[in-house]
């Protein structure tokens, strides 16, 4: 007796050994069935007059249906995340980068009242003087405790006040600087868009407010003197500012004292002391910061002991050791031109100078 899945008649003569039917594993499910491309008629269809056996399906477009869907799925959420985000966070003009204005500067000499006082060695010149209680070098100028402002976060306070203060001490400490060897060491801390005015200053020095050297650095004339000491003496202060939403303004208050002798002079030569006072004004927009750039919008300098009689503007030119001051002074201002330089000059004071 045959199997429930046998043939009444039993298994075909000829045909597959134990039963197995060899288009068995061929299933026509109704997914196929639905997706064949020629369909036969109903017996009530093909009793029509000179209908066909079969009939053409339109051919199903579900894989491009679905694609179109998911396609307009994801333009709809771009479309949605960009409203989301322009609601969210609109336009900040804060970030459009603003042009930089030219540094305006001045610098002051000051002229001593007498004789310029001297001694043997230089620590005895700086124990004597003012900047017995300045710091050597760049531990003079520390950095301050900071924070975050309206528009700036702490971080970006700090880094402020780590490229100005990084600014003051190439500026003012570098003896290669000091002594007009290099200026790259400041150049490549200034914002590109100042950096016209910087080269223009150094290859066409003028005193003009804009277009003075030592309106970027402290640079002594090396034909007049050398550094008597590397551990020049600083003391000096940052504070911080917002200029605008953009922009963050670092003031800086720098008293910088240089133990000097004659160039050319040999160790035993008296020392004198020549002491430099920078106040600087930075400015920062987010660009700054990224790059390490500082943009300056203001320099005043005053140094002495010097004669106003010599010009500052391309180097300073101290006056030594048992030296004075000369007669004559700085050209007149006109105030009828624009670019006329201020007629700027003072007097050193004696309590500035050492006791010796």
């Amino acid at each position: 007796m045959g199997g429930p899945g046998d043939p009444p008649e039993g298994t075909p003569e000829g045909g597959p050994a134990g039963g197995e039917d060899e288009y068995r594993s061929v299933v026509f499910d109704e997914s196929f069935v639905r997706a064949a491309r020629l369909q036969e008629y109903s017996a009530q269809e093909r009793m029509t007059d000179h209908a066909p056996a079969v009939r053409r399906r339109p051919p199903l477009r579900r894989g491009l249906t679905r694609q179109v869907l998911l396609l307009l799925l994801l333009i709809a959420v771009a479309l949605g995340t960009a409203v989301y985000m322009g609601v969210r966070h609109p336009y900040d003009s804060s970030r459009v980068r603003s042009v930089a204005e030219p540094l305006r500067m001045t610098v002051v000499p000051l002229v001593p009242q007498d004789e310029v006082p001297g001694a043997a060695d230089a620590e005895y010149l700086y124990a004597h003087s003012p900047a017995a209680r300045f710091e050597v070098g760049a531990e003079g100028i520390p950095l301050p405790a900071s924070r975050s402002t309206a528009h700036f976060s702490d971080s970006q306070v700090t880094e402020a006040l780590s490229i100005a203060r990084n600014y003051l001490v190439r500026s003012s400490l570098d003896p290669d600087v000091l002594t007009g060897r290099q200026v790259r060491p400041v150049r490549a801390l200034v914002d590109s868009d100042q950096l016209d005015q910087f080269d223009r200053s150094f290859d066409h020095p003028a005193a003009d407010g804009r277009h003075a050297p030592t309106g970027w650095l402290v640079r002594i004339d090396p034909s007049r003197a050398r550094l008597a000491d590397d551990r020049i003496r600083a003391q000096g202060t940052l504070r911080v500012a917002e200029h605008d939403a953009a922009t963050l303004e670092i003031g800086a208050d720098a008293v910088l004292a240089y133990a000097l002798r004659p160039a050319g002079a040999t160790a035993d030569a008296a020392v004198s002391l020549f002491t430099v006072r920078r106040e600087l004004t930075f400015r920062f927009t987010r660009d700054d910061l990224r790059v390490g750039q500082v943009r300056l919008a203001g320099s005043h300098t005053q140094a002495g002991p010097l004669s106003c009689a010599e010009d500052a503007t391309s180097y300073l030119r101290p006056l030594l050791s048992g030296q004075t001051a000369r007669s004559g002074g700085p050209a007149g201002t006109d105030p009828y031109m624009a670019d006329s330089p201020a007629a700027l000059c003072g007097t050193l004071a004696a309590e500035a100078q050492p006791k010796v």
